[in-house]
């Protein structure tokens, strides 16, 4: 059924993003004109505003098509006229790696990598290993429904393709051993540039706006600096003598609880961001079997590391509620059904529900693709444990942010008529 012809949807060029779409809606049937526009790959920015943001860059193809369809629905469609020459103008890639490939090809292969990043950014597409093979970033990944879900793959952005099918996860990540070896990295790979960009424009933020966003953030949880480790070790066994502490190594330390049920082993030679500063553990009896193991890096905020040891050395079984209870009550999001996230974007708590050795995550920084710091805990660990730092974590990331609304934006209507050409980005 189409919707009346009383709603307004007007396409224009992103001001800061192009060439990303922004779709401005008005008129009394607004709501069903965002339902097509969402459906149609458009992300909303604002009560009047919805953005279309591709990691192939063909945003005036699509929205094209979008317009197209739209105004067989009955709406009222009007398209900016520099968007309009975007539309009219044949492009290309350059030096584009596939050069047998039609320009309908090209945009074929660009459809596939979209869905892909897509399914990953939106936590359908899990990611379990990277590396770089020397040419290109690959990984191995599984989507959480479907048949043979189980993928290799390979390039970055416009690029990223499956490359190998698998029937279950064990042999896709046994081969991906295989293949690339002391390569394999632990999750995915960095944002590139562009993925980075394209995340900033679907939350409608400018550069500016979105890097002052993220610095108010992690104002409220720094990361540990080099030395405050070291420094909160000596504090902390000065003001807890239950805890023993020596040195069988130069570059390792090993605080050990006097029920000798927990240990906690520093690393002091450890430096870079993703180094393993902190090894920790819980047994069920002095000569007993490990219970639970955690692992944190350089950068993990203090507060984390005092909770953890201080509820190991005086446990709280009444606080053993569901972890993500006290995310919920400081506003967290889940944007993945595996993931819990600060609303400033900080700090997030992941659960891989298969895992074994890594079944919980809590991380932050600016950037959380990026993360500066980590906390890594097993299966087996305690809901009490979890509580307390999931606790911890929202005290860090700061009370909820006022919400703002990006005003609709204006749009100066060219004079002149765009010509037909070609153009090589």
């Amino acid at each position: 059924m189409h919707a009346p012809a009383d709603a307004h949807i007007r396409f224009s060029l992103h001001p800061d993003h192009p060439p990303a779409v922004v779709a401005t809606t008005s008129g009394p049937t607004s709501d069903a004109a965002r339902s097509h526009l969402h459906d149609l790959g458009f992300r909303s920015t604002g009560p009047t505003t919805m953005v279309l943001a591709r990691i192939d860059r063909e945003e005036p193809h699509y929205s094209a098509k979008a317009a197209q369809l739209l105004q067989q629905y009955g709406f009222s469609i009007e398209v900016d006229p520099t968007l309009q020459e975007e539309i009219d103008t044949e492009w290309t890639w350059a030096n584009y790696p596939m050069p047998w490939c039609t320009r309908d090809e090209i945009r074929g292969v660009g459809a596939e990598a979209q869905r892909i990043h897509d399914d990953i950014a939106e936590g359908r597409l899990i990611i379990h290993l990277h590396a770089d093979d020397g040419h290109n970033t690959v990984a191995v990944g599984s989507w959480t429904t479907g048949v043979r879900r189980h993928v290799h793959l390979g390039g970055e952005n416009h690029l990223r393709l499956i490359s190998a099918r698998f029937d279950d996860e064990p042999e896709a990540i046994g081969e991906f051993h295989r293949l690339y070896s002391v390569a394999v990295r632990p999750g995915p790979a960095h944002l590139t540039d562009l993925e980075k960009t394209f995340r900033q424009v679907l939350r409608g933020q400018t550069p500016a706006s979105g890097s002052a966003k993220s610095t108010a953030g992690v104002a409220a949880a720094p990361p540990a600096a080099l030395g405050e480790h070291e420094e909160f070790l000596t504090s902390f066994r000065e003001e807890n003598p239950q805890w023993e502490k020596y040195r069988p190594y130069d570059d390792t330390t090993i605080a050990s609880h006097e029920s000798l049920t927990v240990r906690a082993e520093f690393d002091h030679e450890a430096r870079h961001r993703t180094d393993t500063a902190w090894k920790i553990a819980q047994y069920n009896g002095p000569v007993g079997e490990r219970l639970w193991h955690a692992t944190l890096t350089v950068g993990t905020p203090i507060p984390l590391i005092r909770e953890l040891l201080e509820h190991l050395d005086a446990p709280d079984p009444a606080r053993a509620e569901e972890p993500h209870e006290p995310l919920r009550a400081a506003g967290w999001r889940h944007p993945a059904w595996t993931t819990c996230r600060a609303p400033n974007r900080t700090i997030a708590l992941d659960h891989v529900p298969h895992a074994t050795a890594d079944r919980w995550g809590l991380y932050g920084g600016e950037d959380l693709d990026r993360a500066t710091w980590a906390v890594r805990l097993s299966a087996s660990v305690g809901h009490d444990i979890l509580t307390q730092l999931a606790g911890t974590a929202a005290a860090l990331a700061g009370p909820l942010p006022t919400p703002t609304h990006r005003p609709p934006l204006a749009f100066r209507l060219p004079t002149s008529v765009p010509q037909q050409r070609r153009r090589v980005r």
